[in-house]
C-alpha cells in the first residue's frame, strides 16, 4: 500500500487542503495507520479513564475521523461517546464502528462548534497537530469545557517540534486556567519510529 496519504499529512497548508486530504484518505486510513501500529488512541483513552471512572460520563471525541479513537475509548470502558468531525467520508467510516451515541458534522469556519459546558470530558486524539488542526484548536476545546472538565489529547513528534502548539498548553497552565494531571511520552506510530506526548488537563 502507498504511504502517500500519511506522509503528505505533515505538509498541508490550509483548511481546504486538510479537508480534501482526509476526504480522500477516509477509505484507506485505518489500514494505513494500522500498518504502522498506531497506538496513541489507546494511550489517550487509558489516561482519561484513570481520571474519569464513571463509564456513563459523556465523552466528546473531537476530530474522531474514522472512529479509531472511539473504538479505543469504548475499549477503555466509556459507554457514551459522541464523535465530531468536519469530514463527511471520515464520519461515514466512523459510523461503521458502532461505538458512538451520535456523530456530529461541523464547518471548520465555525469558531464555536461545541456548546459550552455540554461535555465534561473531551478527547482530541492525533488532531491538534501539524497537518490537521491549528494550535488555536486547543483554546476552542478548553473554552468548551466547564470548570473541572477534562481534556485528553496528544501531540506527536512533528507537533512537539512546533512551539506554537505546546505554547498554547503552557499559556493555560502558566496562567492557572488549567492543571496538568498527566503527561507521558511514548509510542505513536512505531512503524515510522514516531512518538507522541499524551496529556490530560483539568480546566480550573
Amino acid at each position: 500500500m502507498s504511504d502517500k496519504f500519511l506522509k503528505d499529512t505533515y505538509n498541508l497548508n490550509s483548511a481546504e487542503d486538510t479537508h480534501d486530504h482526509y476526504q480522500k484518505w477516509a477509505g484507506s486510513y485505518d489500514d494505513e495507520v494500522g500498518e504502522h501500529g498506531y497506538v496513541t488512541p489507546d494511550r489517550v483513552a487509558a489516561a482519561l479513564k484513570s481520571f474519569v471512572s464513571d463509564a456513563d460520563t459523556p465523552v466528546l471525541d473531537y476530530g474522531c475521523g474514522t472512529g479509531l479513537s472511539g473504538v479505543a475509548l469504548h475499549k477503555a470502558g466509556f459507554r457514551v461517546i459522541d464523535g465530531m468531525d468536519p469530514t463527511p467520508k471520515m464520519l461515514e467510516r466512523a459510523a461503521t464502528k458502532e461505538v458512538y451515541r451520535k456523530l456530529i458534522s461541523f464547518d471548520l469556519a465555525d469558531s464555536e462548534p461545541i456548546e459550552a459546558g455540554s461535555y465534561s470530558a473531551i478527547t482530541s486524539i492525533g488532531v491538534i497537530s501539524v497537518g490537521a488542526a491549528p494550535p488555536e484548536t486547543f483554546d476552542l476545546l478548553m473554552d468548551a469545557l466547564p470548570s473541572g472538565g477534562y481534556l485528553a489529547f496528544s501531540f506527536n513528534d512533528h507537533t512537539l517540534a512546533e512551539r506554537a502548539y505546546s505554547g498554547r498548553l503552557n499559556d493555560w497552565l502558566d496562567m492557572g486556567h488549567a492543571r496538568l494531571l498527566f503527561r507521558e511520552y511514548g509510542p505513536h506510530l512505531p512503524g515510522m519510529d514516531m512518538k507522541s506526548d499524551v496529556y490530560v488537563v483539568e480546566k480550573a
